[in-house]
């Protein structure tokens, strides 16, 4: 099963850090490449509810359904490769295929995929970064009306990912921000939408 834990740290950045730090780490234009991530939730958000998220990532012509959920330490990740015929109709109709994703939606969540239907698209202008023993990543987000960036590290375990952001974050005189994840993001956004239409 495509199952793993994974050990990672964020922190929101202005343009102008984004900038600072592209330029500290040499990372130029064509380092970047596009992802796009469409979440998936119930009409009651049972998955926000429980602390879950789903999606179907695009990326250079790849599909992957993940499920991110919960776990003692970290999120636990169940992912599950998508043909390109399999990922659309699941974005256009809700229709997915059977395989773990599914299996652990029903069994550790008790919710069935047929619950599920898309709420919006995310799309990530993303690099990686080796560094000490782990990746740090860049992001520049574009969803709703908003655009975002982002410093994410990740690593063996949640402790070092935590020293590495706050050294990084230190050396470049970046402020800690609480930086919810993208879809909590993209959630929010699109509540604060529904209330002013309401």
């Amino acid at each position: 099963m495509g199952q793993e834990i994974e050990m990672e740290k964020k922190n929101l950045l202005t343009k102008t850090e984004f900038d600072a730090l592209c330029d500290a780490f040499h990372i130029k234009e064509n380092d970047f490449f596009w992802q796009a991530n469409t979440y998936f939730d119930t009409k009651d958000f049972a998955l926000k509810q429980k602390g879950a998220a789903l999606r179907i990532r695009e990326k250079n012509g790849q599909y992957e359904l993940t499920l991110k959920q919960p776990a003692s330490k970290g999120l636990l990740e169940t992912n599950q490769a998508l043909s390109k015929e399999t990922a659309e109709s699941a974005l256009t109709a809700s229709r997915f295929p059977d395989g773990e994703v599914k299996t652990q939606l029903k069994t550790s969540l008790h919710l069935s995929i047929e619950e599920v239907t898309p709420l919006g698209t995310l799309k990530t202008k993303r690099t990686q970064h080796p560094y000490r023993q782990g990746l740090l990543f860049l992001d520049h987000s574009t969803y709703l009306d908003v655009e975002d960036y982002e410093v994410e590290m990740e690593g063996p375990s949640l402790e070092q990912v935590n020293n590495w952001l706050e050294e990084l974050l230190s050396q470049f005189h970046i402020p800690t921000r609480t930086t919810p994840n993208k879809i909590k993001r993209f959630f929010t956004r699109q509540e604060e939408i529904q209330a002013k239409r309401n």
